[in-house]
């Protein structure tokens, strides 16, 4: 089935995944980084500062997933996204009202819980539970929201703080959620899929996003005593480590560089055309090939994304390095997901991700706390960096060993 044919006979179920991936964005740290010198301003906070709040927030979400995660195997998804919406919208209001520092650390569960954990987690999983041999077509075409929004919203988000201030662009955020990103998740699930979203029992036909399909199941206790789990799940972690460091201090970095702010968010939108081509291109792949076996490629892109960062300081390079940061996230956003579905079934993969996202959020809570202070001590920006790549290349000899494991 082609890439046409099959959108077009999925193509609410599939705008739904993206609308969802879209609305992610308020949680992530590269909508969240660019409040950073506000708010930092407005509470007096260092770089240190500012990251280990991050850090305390993200934690929180991270040990909340698990449990919020996995309901979505037990409820209809037109309520479970509705709650989704809901509490992305309170979320932005609770920024946007934010009185003191300490419950900046509240603000930022928030933020993280509904948008980088659940919204996502939301699009996914749905994606991967109703399909089978276009399922990586799906994650595909669903992860399109994650690059539109991180070429759209920092740009807008840096505009609308220049011209109204933070408080003010975290309120109009929340009408966003609530008047428009809830009514349209509930209109495009209307009448057809929702209610069958948590039954893995129900049959489909190849392609068709009208009921879920069912694999060979292996639950979360059996996945824990599978090698193929451990050896994974820290070329899982790290990118999440390392994305949510680099784009939480991304204005630092430009700074650092020499790169304006308004040149670096402008480079999101090739970023994003990276992802979009990349997700689109490795879809098939992963329909034919299998995702575990293109598993050990998952971080190389990410290592070269690094070393462009590292050794290159003329302004035209930031763009070459977004753009390879861009390849990065939609080789791993398309193969991550349809890994663990081959490896687990359908059945339990609301939990199973769950545990997978919990585990991504802890590593990312690190990140900015640990360049914060890297940075505050004085540390360089370029050994940051080649430690990175490193450990990239360590974890990369694991995944080639995990991708040669059997059932």
């Amino acid at each position: 089935m082609s890439y046409l044919q099959f959108a077009l006979r999925n193509r609410r179920f599939l705008c739904f995944g993206l609308l969802m991936t879209f609305g992610s964005s308020i949680g992530q740290t590269f909508f969240i980084g660019v409040f950073g010198p506000s708010i930092q301003a407005e509470f007096e906070l260092s770089h240190g500062g500012w990251g280990t709040i991050y850090m305390l927030g993200t934690l929180l979400s991270a040990a909340l997933l698990p449990w919020t995660g996995q309901w979505i195997d037990r409820m209809p998804l037109s309520r479970y996204a509705a709650l989704v919406c809901i509490g992305s919208g309170v979320a932005c209001l609770l920024a946007a009202a934010v009185p003191s520092t300490w419950l900046l650390v509240l603000v930022i569960f928030a933020l993280r819980q509904m948008g980088q954990g659940l919204a996502s987690h939301t699009a996914m999983t749905s994606m991967v539970k109703f399909f089978r041999n276009n399922r990586g077509k799906a994650i595909a075409i669903a992860l399109i929201g994650h690059p539109v929004a991180r070429s759209v919203m920092p740009l807008a988000a840096v505009t609308a703080i220049a011209a109204v201030g933070w408080r003010a662009t975290y309120f109009a955020s929340a009408a966003l959620c609530l008047l428009v990103m809830l009514p349209l998740a509930m209109w495009l699930l209307r009448g057809r899929i929702e209610s069958r979203l948590h039954d893995p029992e129900a049959p489909t036909r190849e392609g068709d996003a009208r009921r879920p399909v069912v694999e060979g199941d292996r639950s979360l206790g059996q996945l824990l005593r599978d090698p193929f789990f451990w050896l994974v799940v820290p070329g899982v972690i790290a990118p999440a480590i390392i994305d949510t460091a680099l784009f939480f201090h991304q204005l630092t970095i430009a700074e650092l560089k020499g790169w304006s702010a308004s040149w670096v968010t402008a480079g999101y939108m090739v970023f994003s055309a990276a992802v979009i081509v990349v997700s689109l291109g490795m879809g098939p792949l992963v329909d034919r090939f299998g995702a575990i076996r293109l598993m050990p490629s998952i971080l190389l892109p990410l290592g070269a994304s690094i070393l462009v960062l590292a050794w290159f300081d003329h302004p035209a390079w930031a763009w070459v390095y977004l753009g390879v940061a861009g390849l990065a996230s939609g080789v791993r956003a398309t193969i991550i997901p349809a890994m663990w579905a081959e490896r687990c079934g359908a059945r339990h993969i609301g939990a199973v991700k769950s545990l997978v996202a919990t585990l991504s959020v802890f590593g990312s809570a690190f990140g900015p706390a640990l360049m914060g202070l890297g940075i505050d001590a004085g540390l360089g920006l370029d050994t940051m960096l080649y430690v990175t790549v490193g450990c990239l290349v360590a974890i990369t000899i694991g995944l080639c060993y995990a991708a040669r494991l059997r059932d």
